[in-house]
């Protein structure tokens, strides 16, 4: 029986679980910043629940995910020689900023349990983004196998990504534009 196609699949799966709580996570601390905005009792309600939602998903999903992928991770390196490859140095090059992304989650949660978190809903909303990017960069290159093929790859990612958002700011900017036309004609209509 050849491992290799197990190995792979629970590999796959642990990294899907892993991105599923990192992505999870960084929304849970975009509702949490929110929450205090709130009125004080529930703002004391949420921040509660949202502390223990965060450190539930965090030791119960995410770093156990974080553990498979790499277990999974490094038997598959070793079985396939994939070191000897160039487009598992490009890989592995992606994953120290991965790996970077997943302990700061864990400090701004801490941060955020601890109610030291400086970090705004806008910032964690960017911050959310930066996952979905090193996503893309590794799937792509671990599926293409070529740095070239990859960096393509990202490259129209990143197009498609940058059209879609500037499309998106320019219909916020005319949806802000006709509300405040309203509001100063309604206005208007009052005086």
């Amino acid at each position: 029986m050849d491992a290799y196609p197990y190995i792979k699949a629970l590999h796959l799966v642990a990294v899907v679980s892993w991105f599923a709580g990192l992505l999870y996570i960084v929304r849970l601390f975009i509702y949490h910043v929110e929450a205090a905005e709130r009125p004080e009792a529930e703002r004391r309600v949420l921040e509660a629940q949202f502390t223990i939602m965060e450190r539930r998903l965090w030791f119960g999903i995410t770093w156990p995910a974080f553990v498979a992928t790499a277990i999974f991770g490094i038997w598959l390196m070793i079985l396939i020689r994939a070191y000897e490859a160039p487009w598992f140095h490009l890989k592995l090059g992606l994953l120290v900023p991965l790996i970077g992304y997943h302990l700061y989650c864990g400090k701004i949660r801490k941060d955020l349990a601890a109610a030291k978190c400086r970090l705004t809903s806008k910032q964690l909303r960017i911050w959310n983004e930066v996952a979905t990017l090193l996503l893309f960069a590794i799937v792509f290159t671990a599926v293409l196998k070529s740095p070239l093929a990859a960096g393509k790859a990202m490259g129209g990612v990143l197009l498609v990504a940058g059209i879609g958002v500037g499309t998106m700011i320019v219909m916020r900017k005319r949806k802000r534009s006709g509300e405040s036309a309203r509001r100063a004609s309604d206005d208007g209509r009052r005086a």
